[in-house]
């Protein structure tokens, strides 16, 4: 998910500019708001300590507000906004529901490597005209987001999501030889023609229209570069070849492109199909790195797309194809489904009032601009919040996912130990911890 995701561990900057904020609405109130740069989080149990996060922070100022409690603050940084780069990127399902990830390489500037879907910035050259940096387009999903994404797929992986004009999905993608796909995107890659033109040459067109919108990502103020990501989800078509079920089988079946040498492989060492079950597995085995965007979205995924249960016999293969086939179509129609409803998800009748009305945006319509929120004392996690969007969307009345959290540990080859919990639970945790003197509650931000 290009470079938002390679931002992420500047975030850890922010530790020292969050500002926490204690406030009441009396002076007997027993609830109370912590308030960061990303906005509030309100919470119902004042055995939560507030601590500075580091001792070299300045002290923070005091404010009594006429009947509030008294506010601590930190002093804003003078620092301006760094801009903001569109770029987009998809979570590609292969035929049979698993889910494609690029290997950097460890020399790479961004992503060392780590895995992550394709994609990147927006190409003047190949998408102009770009939404204005001060549009409101530049965070809304367009036709400029879905060419890029597409190209950038061809580009880094070599899979082409174009088919012919007036022909569905269902009809199949467009059928280019190797040697054209090869020649082709040394061409693109190099802007020696325009993407679109190119396949207009074959007589295709970039299959925008099956890309669903999937979140959006923007970089949280603090790094130099800063990125506004479009993310897509996009499925193959089906076919009726299953799933393996054991390790060998799974191994020898796993859909693996190698990177062509077309930019002499210093961006990517290979392009793998495998399960969102498999991914998240090896991410939490710290065997593969992860970043925060791309373990989110396996993470919702992975509860629909599920792997067979059982391997058929060889003998058995050829008549439950067509069964495996409306399995695998199945998991889709859930998905999708998920993706579709409003709110999202569902309230549990245990969880309070989600304070910002998230549940309400619907997933095509989410942004989420990842904000520390606090370390946990008890693993030394970083605790991200995704509910808000970031500066520049700052009430506009869209944001991200209220009810979930991301824990991490950011470690110089990049986040570890990556998990989603639910808020409440986390934040629980933190209450229990605190009250039982165990150490549980984490230094706020």
């Amino acid at each position: 998910m290009g470079p938002l995701g390679a931002t992420l561990p500047r975030c850890i900057a922010l530790i020292s500019r969050v500002r926490p904020i204690l406030s009441a609405s009396s002076p007997s109130s027993p609830r109370r708001t912590l308030y960061s740069k990303a906005g509030a989080i309100t919470e119902t149990d004042s055995a939560l300590p507030i601590k500075r996060p580091f001792p070299s922070m300045p002290a923070p100022k005091q404010e009594q507000t006429p009947g509030a409690a008294t506010v601590e603050k930190w002093e804003k940084p003078k620092k301006p906004l760094a801009p903001l780069r569109p770029s987009s990127s998809i979570l590609l399902l292969s035929p049979t529901n698993q889910v494609l990830l690029l290997h950097r390489v460890h020399t790479s500037t961004s992503f060392a490597s780590a895995h992550v879907f394709p994609g990147g910035n927006l190409s003047s050259f190949h998408e102009s005209p770009l939404p204005a940096s001060d549009s409101p387009e530049i965070h809304q999903d367009g036709l400029a987001y879905r060419l890029a994404a597409i190209r950038e797929t061809f580009e880094e992986s070599g899979i082409l999501l174009a088919r012919k004009p007036g022909q569905s999905q269902d009809q199949g993608l467009l059928q280019v030889s190797n040697e054209v796909l090869e020649a082709g995107r040394k061409q693109v890659h190099g802007n020696q023609v325009r993407f679109a033109e190119w396949l207009k040459t074959l007589g295709g067109e970039p299959d925008i229209d099956n890309l669903i919108p999937f979140t959006r990502w923007i970089t949280p103020h603090g790094p130099p570069k800063r990125f506004t990501t479009q993310m897509y989800l996009y499925m193959l078509p089906l076919t009726g070849t299953p799933i393996p079920n054991s390790p060998q089988q799974q191994q020898q079946q796993q859909q693996t492109i190698i990177t062509p040498t077309h930019d002499g492989g210093l961006e990517h060492t290979a392009a793998t199909f495998d399960t969102a079950q498999n991914w998240l597995a090896r991410a939490r085995s710290n065997d593969i790195i992860l970043f925060p965007p791309q373990f989110y979205l396996l993470h919702l995924v992975a509860a629909f797309l599920t792997p067979p249960s059982q391997t058929p016999t060889q003998q058995q293969q050829q008549q439950q194809q067509q069964q495996q086939k409306e399995a695998y179509q199945t998991q889709r129609a859930a998905l999708l489904t998920f993706l579709r409803a409003a709110p999202t998800p569902p309230k549990p009748s245990s969880q309070p009032t989600d304070p910002d009305k998230t549940r309400a945006i619907p997933w095509s319509e989410k942004v989420m601009s990842p904000a520390a929120l606090f370390v946990r004392q008890r693993d030394g996690r970083l605790v991200l919040g995704l509910d808000r969007p970031g500066t520049e969307l700052r009430g506009s009345g869209r944001g991200g996912d209220w009810d979930r959290v991301m824990l991490v540990h950011f470690r110089k080859e990049g986040p570890r130990d990556v998990e989603v919990r639910g808020r409440e639970e986390v934040l629980r945790e933190e209450r229990e911890g605190a009250a039982g003197g165990e150490g549980g509650g984490g230094s706020r931000l």
